[in-house]
Order: C-alpha cells, then sequence, then structure tokens
C-alpha cells in the first residue's frame, strides 16, 4: 500500500488520536477519507491539510504563504501586465501605505508602492528603514511621469503649483498614504506652502483614475496623477516630477510560481510596447532586483 494513503489504526496514531473519535469524525464528514472495498483510507497529504486549515497562530505570526494579490498603488502598466503574464495575481489598489500595511499582515504578496518624502528619497531609502520588514525585497517596474492633470485646452492656464495656489484653482486630492498625496504634499512643503492652502475637492479620489474622471466631470479644475492617467482620460498634462515605482514583498515571495511568471513578463518586448502606447514611462529598472534585506 502507498505509503502516502493510511488505514484508520495508522491514522489514529498520525493523529494522536484514539480509533473510536477518528471514526466519529468520519461519520459526521468532518475528516477527509476515502472507502475503498470497504476500508477507510486517509491521504496522509490531506490530513495535514485538514491539521493546519485549523491553526492558530498568535498575534504577529504571518502565514506560510500570502494570497495571490499585489495591493498597493494602481497603476495601468501593472494591471495591464497582472492581466497578460498569466500570474494568476489579482489587483487590490488602495494607495501605497495601505498596500505596505497588508503586505505585513501577509493579506497581500506584493505591494506596488512610490513613496516620497520632504528630502528627495526613493523607495529603496523607506523600505530600508521598515524593520517588521527584515526580509523585504524591491523589484523594479518602472520610472513614470507624475504631473498635473488639467482639463483639455487648459481654459486656466495652469502651469504650476504655484498656479495652482494663486488661482484658488479646485485641485483633486488623493487619500492620505497615496504615493501621489505625498508627492504632493512634498512639492508643496518645497515650497514653502501648506496643504491649509488648497481649494481641495472632498472627498479624496482613490485612484488616478478617479481623479482624472472628477477632472474631467468638472468637479475639479485640476490634480496630481500620471501621465498615464492623463492620457487615458483624454486630458491634458503638467510635468512635475519622475518616480519610482517598484513592487515591494518577502523575499520568499519572490520565488513563488505568480511572482517569477510576473517579473519574467515585465522584461519583455509587449510591456515596452504597453508602455510606450501608455506614455509616461521609463522601463529601464522592470524586473531587476532594487533592494533585499
Amino acid at each position: 500500500m502507498p505509503t502516502d494513503l493510511l488505514t484508520t489504526g495508522e491514522a489514529a496514531d498520525y493523529l494522536r488520536l484514539g480509533e473510536r473519535k477518528l471514526y466519529e469524525l468520519v461519520a459526521a464528514g468532518a475528516i477527509p477519507c476515502s472507502k475503498v472495498t470497504g476500508k477507510w483510507l486517509f491521504p496522509r497529504h490531506e490530513l495535514d491539510r485538514w491539521v493546519l486549515s485549523g491553526l492558530a497562530r498568535p498575534a504577529g505570526m504571518t502565514p506560510a504563504e500570502a494570497p495571490a494579490i499585489v495591493g498597493g498603488s494602481q497603476d495601468d502598466l501593472l494591471e495591464w501586465s497582472l492581466r497578460q503574464s498569466g500570474s494568476g495575481l489579482a489587483s487590490l489598489t488602495e494607495g501605497t501605505e495601505a498596500g505596505v500595511a497588508r503586505l505585513l499582515r501577509s493579506e497581500i504578496a506584493a505591494a506596488a508602492v512610490h513613496f516620497h518624502g520632504a528630502a528627495d528619497e526613493d523607495n529603496v531609502a523607506f523600505v530600508e528603514r521598515m524593520p517588521q520588514l527584515h526580509d523585504a525585497l524591491l523589484v523594479g517596474m518602472a520610472r513614470r511621469e507624475q504631473g498635473l492633470l488639467l482639463p483639455t485646452g487648459n481654459p486656466k492656464g495652469l502651469g504650476s503649483l504655484e498656479d495652482v495656489i494663486a488661482s484658488r484653482a479646485r485641485l483633486a486630492v488623493r487619500q492620505k498614504g497615496a504615493g501621489a498625496q505625498m508627492l504632493l504634499e512634498g512639492l508643496l512643503s518645497r515650497l514653502g506652502i501648506s496643504p491649509g492652502d488648497l481649494n481641495r475637492l472632498e472627498p479624496a479620489c482613490l485612484s488616478g483614475p478617479d481623479l482624472a474622471a472628477a477632472i474631467r466631470e468638472g468637479r475639479a479644475d485640476c490634480g496630481v496623477a500620471t501621465r498615464s492617467a492623463a492620457r487615458s482620460a483624454g486630458l491634458d498634462f503638467v510635468p512635475l516630477a519622475w518616480e519610482s515605482f517598484d513592487l515591494l514583498m518577502r523575499q520568499r515571495t519572490y520565488f513563488t510560481p505568480p511572482l517569477q511568471a510576473l517579473v519574467g513578463f515585465l522584461g519583455g518586448g509587449a510591456v515596452r510596447r504597453r508602455a510606450a502606447e501608455l506614455t509616461g514611462y521609463d522601463l529601464a529598472p522592470a524586473g531587476t532586483i532594487r533592494y533585499f534585506a
């Protein structure tokens, strides 16, 4: 008999249960088993899964495998790559800091990030200051162009953040912790402008496409998002900065088939052609390991 199929006695010994208790579980349909020629057989690997399914974890202990989800920041090229790569990875876009929080709780496999601060730092500097991610790995996705999204024809003649402030233009903003909002606050800080001086559209927009829609629909005069978001929405664009856009994950996750499929796809010609169509991308970092702890 194959060693991965256990008899009732062997299964009871393996689980440290009495045979009577094992029969009770079988009768209740509460344990994986199969009846073959009148005898109950128990696949060893299914018993292992059955035991682990009820595993109680202390606070702070991470599951062995995170769900096949990429969280964090929204990006048109990333979402297209998730679909086209055959990776099986889903997308959950909530902003950079929300994505990192989910990664720390092992609720996602990777987080798309674009950090900004008062200093001219990129994602590597921010990840280095995350003691909770002692096994962090950062994979390059692209450099992206961020700027002011404006209605077609730029009717208010806005060419800078200073123009936005001076004209009291209504500015669509992103939620706290979103990379675009970090960028906006950093640029305002360098200009000595308080965020309180803004004529903000409320509530905050939860993604770049949401912000673009607010401008296209006339609810806002401008907002900060990527060049690709402006192009997709048919809006004008005034460049403000280039940024690093990366995938943050734990080292063990990098070697899983879904992430390997995505990373391998990022280095191919199809991604480069799509990036050229979307505009506003520099793919020099695509698929490279930019940092590991």
